[in-house]
């Protein structure tokens, strides 16, 4: 079996205590801070909702447009039940949980079973040897001879489902709305994580069976439907860019490491400042992969703290970022991510 090309260990190299001590004062949830980005998160999605509705009389249009407002307050309220998993927004565990649980109800995902499964994607991505173990394709790869190897029909299916109008636009809503509403790769050991489904759903089908009584079925379709399925859509395609780049690093459990994959396996994504505001700051995913207890709020600050004092994450510009879901298979004679037309003019 080929390997990676090895040189220095990745994130072998640089002073992890001097790091430690500098990104320290940055690591803790500040409480003023949290409540804050609750109250600036919730009031708008509230109120946005609330005028989709009232102008769905008006115009359909109109109503359709704000679905994007919408969608992006939904996918930083994903942000906070995201830190909230981590333990990160709060310094109470209990509070973290029922935080985490309440934004569950907007974002469709299953709090407890999205949190183990997003564990395992933290212990091992970019990580060339587990990546059968409960990766989804947004975070697992083939190689290039991985993937030669395969028989035609099979290489025809993988070139379907990683392709962006499967992978980034038609997949994330029937993932959240769909797939997330049933316990589908939960083993029956994680028992914590099923009845997180089910009383996710339970929840939901109270919260939506007020709204159609109160409002009807066709408006709360009209409002809940597209804003939901473009929250997804944006969700995902923010979080697989910032592993499914050119120069992203893969290794082998030999060279792999935690602040390696981190740093250099993640991408600095340079995004305007209001989709840094709506995305909670995901750009900095690098940071966010070296310090997974840091909220949110505090990520750039790491970043800034960071700088010369580890091995730069890759940088992505946002127009960068709508050519990487291009890249699919890992070249390990090249030691970085390829397209399919890149084997073509091999």
């Amino acid at each position: 079996m080929k390997t990676s090309p090895r040189t220095t260990p990745p994130g072998a190299d640089f002073d992890k205590r001097a790091l430690q001590a500098a990104l320290a004062p940055h690591q803790a949830p500040v409480l003023g801070r949290s409540l804050g980005q609750i109250a600036s998160t919730f009031l708008p999605f509230f109120a946005v909702v609330a005028a989709m509705y009232l102008l769905r009389g008006v115009s359909v249009w109109l109503t359709l447009a704000l679905s994007l407002p919408a969608a992006g307050l939904i996918v930083r309220i994903f942000i906070i039940q995201h830190d909230c998993g981590h333990g990160a927004f709060f310094r109470n565990r209990t509070a973290n949980m029922w935080v985490g649980r309440f934004c569950s109800l907007f974002t469709m995902t299953p709090y407890a079973h999205w949190r183990r499964h997003h564990s395992v994607h933290h212990a091992e991505w970019n990580n060339l040897d587990l990546r059968d173990r409960g990766a989804d394709i947004y975070s697992t790869i083939l190689t290039v001879a991985e993937y030669r190897a395969l028989p035609p029909l099979r290489r025809a299916g993988y070139r379907v489902l990683v392709h962006p109008l499967v992978a980034q636009v038609l997949l994330p809503p029937v993932v959240f709305m769909l797939l997330f509403r049933i316990p589908f790769d939960t083993p029956r050991a994680w028992r914590k994580e099923i009845w997180s489904v089910l009383l996710t759903d339970l929840g939901l089908a109270g919260l939506f069976t007020v709204l159609v009584l109160l409002l009807g079925a066709g408006p709360v379709a009209l409002v809940q439907l597209p804003t939901m399925a473009m929250a997804a859509i944006l969700g995902v395609s923010l979080f697989s860019v910032q592993h499914r780049f050119e120069h992203a690093l893969w290794a082998r459990q030999a060279d792999w490491t935690p602040a390696g994959a981190a740093l250099l396996g993640s991408s600095y994504l340079h995004l305007p400042r209001v989709l840094q505001w709506f995305s909670g700051n995901i750009g900095f995913h690098h940071m966010h992969h070296l310090l997974p207890r840091v909220p949110n709020y505090r990520l750039e600050a790491c970043h800034r703290a960071c700088a010369g004092m580890a091995p730069a994450a890759p940088p992505m510009s946002f127009w960068q970022a709508w050519r990487a879901p291009g890249y699919a298979l890992w070249d390990e004679d090249k030691a970085r991510l390829v397209r399919f037309a890149d084997l073509r003019a091999a």
